[in-house]
């Protein structure tokens, strides 16, 4: 322990000071009396991300390359968060909404299949009504509004023409397009019918959940853990939420998503090393979200 204290010997602050350990030091020891801490989850017992390294077996991983100081670029970066006004971003999204249609659309189906090509993100691209669905539907744009001409033909011919569509342009994604949104409507049914949550917060969760999936982290077994997951880490960032809140959140995520607590819990990590930590998201991003809840409430 150490004391600070200025030139006048008047009291200015205590602190203490804790040896560096490492992690396989720590792992060997055990708790008095011969218990070990009961309700831990191993990571061994966890469907992991691809690609996503967690440091297991005692071995030490570090996510400094994530990390950024807060003046790294010489300003404030402007983000959605929990500090920012939801009026605010009511407003602005309203200003914007007349203008948002036309250009949210154009090019977000130039996107390779390249991992590379989804460093900046395009909020617009797996929800994009220009997106083919095959020989059967054709999107026209005019000025003042939009419409969609489909031939009559059965819905499911419809659903398997644009799924293979889609795995055709972005073969690295291992769910369909159909089912990626279906997850969607249910994050959303979950978020704000069941738990009250805000249009943002559902908003920052889409954001979350298909960076996800273009980044190729999806699958069958993982799917609708990378979708609570996404959920509550929206819900702690994007809302204010209290204890018994956040507890109601998980109850209803573990029914309607029929997950294992403990799996879900433990599963905020891997998603967050997956995101690279960059959970405050640029308004960019989370608009487009949020004004088509807007328009479909």
């Amino acid at each position: 322990n150490g004391v600070l204290i200025s030139g006048r010997r008047s009291f200015c602050s205590i602190f203490s000071v804790l040896p560096y350990r490492d992690s396989t030091q720590v792992g060997d020891l055990k708790l008095d009396g011969g218990r070990q801490s009961a309700g831990a989850v191993s990571l061994k017992e966890i469907i992991g991300l691809e690609g996503v390294e967690l440091g297991a077996d005692g071995k030490t991983v570090s996510y400094t390359q994530f990390l950024l100081p807060t003046n790294a670029f010489g300003a404030r970066r402007n983000t959605i968060d929990s500090t920012s006004s939801f009026s605010q971003f009511r407003n602005l999204s309203h200003r914007s909404l007349s203008t948002g249609r036309a250009s949210s659309t154009q090019g977000s189906l130039d996107t390779g299949s390249d991992l590379g090509d989804f460093m900046d993100y395009d909020p617009n691209l797996l929800d994009d009504p220009q997106w083919p669905c095959g020989k059967h539907k054709r999107v026209l744009i005019f000025p003042s509004y939009m419409t969609t001409v489909i031939d009559y033909v059965k819905p499911s011919d419809l659903k398997k023409d644009m799924n293979e569509t889609f795995k055709e342009k972005f073969p690295h994604i291992k769910l369909t397009l159909s089912k990626i949104r279906s997850l969607k409507r249910e994050m959303r049914k979950l978020a704000q019918e069941d738990c009250g949550l805000e249009e943002p917060t559902v908003a920052m969760a889409f954001v979350y959940f298909e960076k996800l999936a273009l980044k190729g982290k999806l699958s069958k077994q993982n799917r609708k853990l990378c979708a609570g997951a996404c959920v509550l880490l929206a819900a702690k960032i994007g809302s204010d939420l209290k204890k018994h809140e956040v507890k109601h959140l998980i109850d209803k995520l573990e029914e309607k998503f029929r997950l294992n607590r403990r799996e879900l819990i433990a599963f905020e990590f891997p998603v967050l090393v997956a995101l690279e930590f960059a959970l405050h998201l640029p308004e960019h991003e989370v608009m487009p979200h949020y004004r088509r809840l807007v328009q479909s409430s």
